[in-house]
């Protein structure tokens, strides 16, 4: 039960941006729509404008970067907007959406990792290798739960937490304020992956119990 309060409460947390700034939003994809620009355009756009921001980070420029980072993210969210818009929402879609984020987030911290590897900050490059290894278990553990049917939406930091601690990092551009997002990320990350492999492992529990409990009525 408690665990079902932790996931109604991350999603309610999720759910207050997308709430806040679905006016914004709707208005930005109607617009996209009228000009017949269709949804995977943006997400590849949105994948593009991240790698752009990567190579920037890669080449010391961090501020410059960071804002780029920071303003592909209301582009990765237009894409699912554009769709519902449409009345075009697919599982395929949503499919796209899920890898292209997984590759834009591990495009950004590789620039930063090239970046940290320049200046041979040894401590800033295992950051990124946690950050990277905890975002991509994030979402693994998450998929892996529910190809079995299980839930596993629980957890301190989901893609959006995680953007937002380091797009404003990385837009103030200081090399330790950019390593203590950095270790943010990859403690809550990692931790969050924990959290969604005991979620799941007491839903499994719970399920055997009960076909336990019915295989042994008369």
């Amino acid at each position: 039960m408690e665990e079902k309060a932790k996931e109604k409460k991350r999603v309610t947390v999720e759910i207050f941006f997308r709430t806040t700034f679905k006016g914004i939003l709707d208005a930005m994809g109607a617009y996209l729509n009228k000009l017949g620009i269709k949804p995977n355009t943006v997400t590849i756009f949105g994948l593009a404008g991240n790698f752009i921001g990567a190579v920037l980070l890669a080449m010391g420029y961090i501020t410059a970067g960071g804002i780029v980072v920071f303003l592909m993210g209301p582009i990765d969210a237009l894409d699912g907007t554009m769709a519902r818009l449409r009345g075009e929402s697919t599982s395929f879609g949503g499919f796209v959406d899920s890898v292209t984020d997984r590759y834009s987030e591990l495009i950004i911290l590789l620039g930063l990792l090239i970046y940290f590897l320049g200046i041979e900050n040894s401590l800033a490059c295992l950051l990124v290798y946690l950050a990277a290894s905890g975002s991509v278990l994030v979402s693994y553990v998450k998929a892996r739960a529910e190809g079995v049917g299980y839930s596993a939406k629980v957890g301190f930091l989901s893609r959006l937490e995680r953007y937002l601690v380091l797009a404003p990092a990385l837009i103030i551009g200081n090399t330790v304020v950019v390593m203590v997002a950095l270790a943010i990320i990859a403690f809550f990350a990692n931790l969050t992956a924990l959290q969604r492999v005991f979620f799941v492992r007491q839903q499994a529990y719970e399920q055997w119990a009960k076909n336990k409990d019915k295989s042994s009525l008369p």
